[in-house]
């Protein structure tokens, strides 16, 4: 698996690098050699923010987590991205390479089957309600500010200034992000 690393407001120690290929080489068995992985951390006053995006077949895991520690919001992405990766393990199943997941550390299994299986029964991946979206040529501020006239957490729309379907959202730490449709090769 290729590693980028990207640091905002902060220099990374080898050290941290290192912790990084050590936590990630454990999902080496799961995910192809094409993998590719982006860490990105962030400090900001008195808190650090990992966050964690792999690529691969086509399949993106993306984790993050905020803490006053870099190497702790760390150890939390890689256990979120156990959880992720074993919570989608019959879908992951088609797309990667055969018994990886049957390989996986046992001492995580054993922490993650209860919570595994209270997740299973919680889930549902049906769809419940459809709703047609009329997509009106339009700007991002007038997206986001329709968005925000119907309090939603996203909107979607068709971007005057390039033809595409997009997206506009309000991310967790309460800025805007936005998604633009792309053809995949």
């Amino acid at each position: 698996m290729k590693i980028n690393y990207t640091a905002r407001k902060v220099t990374l120690k080898d050290n941290f690098k290192e912790r990084v290929e050590k936590k990630l080489k454990k999902y080496d068995r799961v995910f192809s050699e094409d993998a590719e992985a982006m860490v990105t951390v962030t400090v900001y006053k008195n808190r650090q923010t990992v966050e964690i995006t792999i690529k691969d077949n086509g399949m993106i895991y993306r984790v993050e987590n905020t803490r006053p520690e870099m190497n702790e919001a760390l150890d939390i992405d890689i256990d979120k991205l156990g959880r992720q990766i074993r919570k989608n393990k019959t879908k992951l199943e088609k797309r990667i390479r055969p018994a990886a997941l049957d390989e996986y550390p046992d001492e995580a299994a054993a922490e993650i089957d209860e919570e595994e299986n209270q997740l299973q029964e919680e889930v549902s991946y049906e769809v419940l309600r459809k709703k047609n979206v009329s997509l009106k040529p339009m700007s991002v501020d007038e997206a986001i500010l329709r968005m925000n006239m119907v309090n939603h957490k996203f909107f979607m729309f068709l971007n005057a200034d390039t033809d595409k379907v997009s997206v506009v959202y309000i991310r967790d730490n309460g800025d805007y992000g936005m998604l633009e449709s792309e053809l995949d090769d």
